[in-house]
């Protein structure tokens, strides 16, 4: 029975997925310039990613791959001072970004890398690359741990245009015999690392299994994720697995299970089958209400026991939101121009696709995921009020949430659940850096990190949809409407990538498939 459990999710998961040899490597590197001996970026305002405000104008001065100095040249609306500004050195370049704002890349510490829906590496990665997403991590390795440790390497010596990669893989995968004991799970959580697997992504096993994975995992000094999901959740919920030595929580299941005050189990519909998808995400729609009120000496004490575990919440509020307004997430308007065809068939409804399960899904299951949202966001505000880290996930490519695009939805969910932009910037660069382990390297703009940064032409805390590789509607001096914003420059390494070239990229190669499949985009059910 052990066993079958994890089989069982790991099966649900790689049909869905597709399998490594349907997934194109990313391309040799054909763009993106540097790095430089010296490059300075001149005259910025900067968000730095620890929460300070904005300040500038300054001079940001990289070296190769690493920040060197940052200079203060001067005050808001008068002319920057030139004794102030770092001199260029001979072989230098510099970019004149004045009223332009700078960023830490952004990190998505949920960012699967495609599957038999999005079967080119470079359709991903330029997706994410254009809107300054620098570093991912692939919580499943669901190409197979070879290949994603292929790209991360190439990705590391900037030989393909992609973001840096953290390679977990799937508790159990490649196991020939089986994990049936403590013993074997220890086995393969050593063999896991010997394979230079980063870490490893949890369903959930038997309560010791997962126990003896955990702590070994723990002791190795690798990091682990977990989506409790519902087969295991009854005996293994997120206070188990963060006693055990679970570093981060994906979404949000296990977590009302652990504040249950009433009951030991959901209250599941009695006809309720976990493979139909229907029922699955319909009853998980109604679960936090089950769970004890926001506040309650309950809720407190699970909120403080995860807060004194050090504890990573990365909720992806993104990958759910069709379930509260699925109008709203089937018409997004990049679908038009940036979906793949093999990925808007993948959305569709469907009694196979993972999340395409749009059987019968209406205003009752929308309201009460609605309400289902405004509990979950709670615990989470409050567990940041309180000095928790929250990460910024996205879990694109399911449930018409696209890569990027979706991504810069999660920093707008992140802002509607109660964070100051200052707080959701600081979740999508420092602590998430910090959830990887790689503070020291990334995650804010400091002398000594490497250089990943985002340029932007306008002031993202104002409206983080400026963010969109699309831009903000606005209506200008002229009153013509035009796209304010759209990432300019993302910066990885110290190398520059004209980041709306990389979308450009993309939709001349989802442009290219639609031809090939003679495909126009319909909306379910539409002749």
């Amino acid at each position: 029975m052990r066993l079958s459990l994890i089989l069982l999710l790991l099966l649900g998961f790689y049909v869905s997925r597709g399998q490594a040899d349907r997934i194109a490597k990313a391309p040799d590197r054909n763009a993106g310039d540097g790095p430089y001996t010296q490059l300075i970026l001149r005259g910025v305002t900067l968000i730095d990613g620890t929460g300070a405000p904005p300040f500038g104008p300054v001079d940001i001065v990289i070296k190769q791959n690493k920040i060197a100095r940052i200079a203060n040249v001067g005050y808001p609306g008068v002319p920057i001072n030139d004794k102030a500004r770092p001199v260029l050195e001979a072989g230098g370049k510099e970019l004149n970004l004045e009223g332009m704002y700078v960023l830490p890349g952004f990190v998505d510490l949920h960012g699967h890398m495609g599957g038999s829906q999005a079967p080119f590496a470079e359709y991903v990665f330029k997706l994410w690359m254009g809107h300054g997403i620098t570093t991912i991590r692939d919580p499943s390795a669901g190409n197979g741990l070879e290949w994603v440790l292929d790209q991360k390497k190439r990705s590391q010596e900037n030989k393909i245009i992609a973001p840096r990669i953290k390679a977990y893989t799937v508790f159990g995968q490649g196991a020939k015999e089986g994990i049936n004991t403590p013993e074997q799970a220890r086995a393969w959580v050593n063999e896991n690392k010997l394979k230079g697997a980063d870490g490893i992504k949890f369903f959930g096993a038997a309560p010791d299994v997962m126990e003896a994975a955990l702590r070994e995992n723990k002791r190795l000094g690798l990091r682990s994720a977990c989506h409790h999901a519902q087969l295991g959740v009854a005996r293994w919920n997120v206070l188990h697995s963060a006693k055990a030595g679970l570093t981060s929580m994906e979404h949000w299941y296990g977590l009302p299970e652990a504040l249950f005050d009433n009951q030991t189990v959901q209250d599941y519909r009695l006809d309720y089958n976990y493979n139909n998808e229907q029922h699955r995400f319909s009853e998980a729609g109604k679960l936090w209400r089950q769970a004890a009120k926001p506040y309650t000496a309950k809720w407190n004490a699970v909120m403080d026991s995860l807060l004194a575990l050090d504890f990573t919440l990365d909720p992806t509020f993104n990958i759910y939101e069709a379930n509260r307004d699925l109008h709203r997430a089937r018409r997004a308007e990049w679908h038009e121009e940036y979906t793949l065809p093999q990925l808007w068939a993948f959305y569709q409804p469907s009694r196979i696709s993972h999340g395409s399960y749009w059987h019968s899904w209406g205003t009752e299951e929308e309201v009460q995921w609605k309400e289902n949202y405004r509990l979950w966001m709670t615990f989470v505000n409050e567990y940041k009020n309180r000095g928790g880290r929250v990460t910024a996930g996205s879990d694109s490519g399911f449930i018409y949430q696209l890569y990027g695009f979706a991504y810069i939805r999660e920093l707008e969910l992140l802002r509607e659940a109660g964070f100051h932009p200052l707080e959701v910037i600081r979740s999508a660069t420092l602590y998430g850096a910090q959830a990887l382990g790689m503070e020291k390297e990334i995650g804010s703009v400091e002398v000594g990190k490497l250089a990943d940064l985002v340029v932007i032409d306008a002031n993202p805390l104002q409206n983080l949809q400026l963010l969109y590789g699309t831009g903000a509607v606005q209506l200008n001096d002229q009153n013509k409407v035009i796209r304010a914003g759209g990432v300019k420059y993302t910066v990885k390494d110290g190398i520059v990538y004209d980041a709306k070239q990389l979308l450009t990229d993309v939709r001349k190669l989802v442009a290219d498939e639609k031809q090939k499949a003679g495909f126009t985009l319909k909306q379910p059910g539409v002749d």
